[in-house]
Protein backbone atom coordinates (compact mmCIF):
# COMPACT_ATOMS: atom_id res chain seq x y z
CA UNK A 1 0.00 0.00 0.00
CA UNK A 2 1.60 3.10 -1.06
CA UNK A 3 0.72 6.40 -0.49
CA UNK A 4 0.46 9.17 2.73
CA UNK A 5 2.45 6.60 5.49
CA UNK A 6 0.10 8.86 7.93
CA UNK A 7 -2.66 7.06 6.39
CA UNK A 8 -1.25 4.07 6.09
CA UNK A 9 -0.79 4.08 9.53
CA UNK A 10 -4.35 4.44 10.86
CA UNK A 11 -5.68 1.66 8.12
CA UNK A 12 -2.93 -0.78 9.58
CA UNK A 13 -3.87 0.61 12.93
CA UNK A 14 -7.40 -0.12 12.31
CA UNK A 15 -6.93 -3.95 10.61
CA UNK A 16 -4.70 -4.81 13.77
CA UNK A 17 -7.52 -3.78 16.47
CA UNK A 18 -10.35 -5.20 14.05
CA UNK A 19 -8.68 -8.72 13.47
CA UNK A 20 -6.04 -8.91 16.54
CA UNK A 21 -3.95 -9.46 14.16
CA UNK A 22 0.20 -10.38 14.62
CA UNK A 23 2.74 -7.84 13.17
CA UNK A 24 3.29 -10.48 10.61
CA UNK A 25 0.13 -11.08 9.72
CA UNK A 26 -0.20 -7.25 9.10
CA UNK A 27 2.57 -6.78 7.85
CA UNK A 28 1.78 -9.03 4.62
CA UNK A 29 -1.70 -7.90 4.63
CA UNK A 30 -0.48 -4.50 2.94
CA UNK A 31 2.49 -6.06 1.58
CA UNK A 32 4.64 -4.09 4.12
CA UNK A 33 7.62 -4.85 6.49
CA UNK A 34 7.26 -6.04 10.31
CA UNK A 35 9.42 -2.66 10.74
CA UNK A 36 6.93 -0.58 8.95
CA UNK A 37 4.42 -2.18 10.91
CA UNK A 38 6.31 -0.48 14.32
CA UNK A 39 6.51 2.50 12.53
CA UNK A 40 3.10 3.09 12.04
CA UNK A 41 2.00 2.13 15.35
CA UNK A 42 4.65 4.73 16.68
CA UNK A 43 3.08 7.17 14.07
CA UNK A 44 -0.60 6.73 15.32
CA UNK A 45 0.71 8.02 19.01
CA UNK A 46 0.56 11.49 17.41
CA UNK A 47 -2.25 11.03 14.86
CA UNK A 48 -4.59 9.36 16.78
CA UNK A 49 -4.02 8.62 20.28
CA UNK A 50 -7.62 6.69 20.98
CA UNK A 51 -6.66 4.08 18.08
CA UNK A 52 -2.57 4.04 19.48
CA UNK A 53 -3.71 2.72 22.81
CA UNK A 54 -6.18 0.09 20.85
CA UNK A 55 -3.27 -1.33 18.80
CA UNK A 56 -0.87 -1.11 21.57
CA UNK A 57 -2.92 -3.42 23.25
CA UNK A 58 -3.37 -5.53 20.91
CA UNK A 59 0.13 -5.86 20.26
CA UNK A 60 1.54 -6.01 23.84
CA UNK A 61 -1.17 -8.87 23.99
CA UNK A 62 0.19 -10.58 20.88
CA UNK A 63 3.95 -9.97 22.06
CA UNK A 64 3.10 -11.75 25.97
CA UNK A 65 1.48 -14.78 23.96
CA UNK A 66 3.87 -15.25 21.29
CA UNK A 67 5.90 -18.17 23.09
CA UNK A 68 2.65 -20.25 23.31
CA UNK A 69 1.95 -19.78 19.53
CA UNK A 70 5.66 -21.03 18.36
CA UNK A 71 5.52 -23.67 21.09
CA UNK A 72 2.10 -24.65 19.51
CA UNK A 73 3.61 -24.85 16.07
CA UNK A 74 6.48 -26.64 16.52
CA UNK A 75 4.38 -29.11 18.47
CA UNK A 76 2.43 -29.87 15.12
CA UNK A 77 5.77 -29.63 13.32
CA UNK A 78 6.67 -32.79 15.46
CA UNK A 79 3.69 -34.66 15.23
CA UNK A 80 3.08 -34.46 11.97
CA UNK A 81 6.85 -35.51 11.37
CA UNK A 82 6.69 -38.48 13.74
CA UNK A 83 3.32 -39.99 11.79
CA UNK A 84 4.46 -39.97 8.17
CA UNK A 85 5.72 -42.92 7.09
Amino acid sequence: MKGDPEERAVAVGRYIVQNHATVRRAAAEFGISKSTVWKDHARLRSRSPGLWAQVRAVMRKNKAERHLRGGEATRRKYLKNSLAP
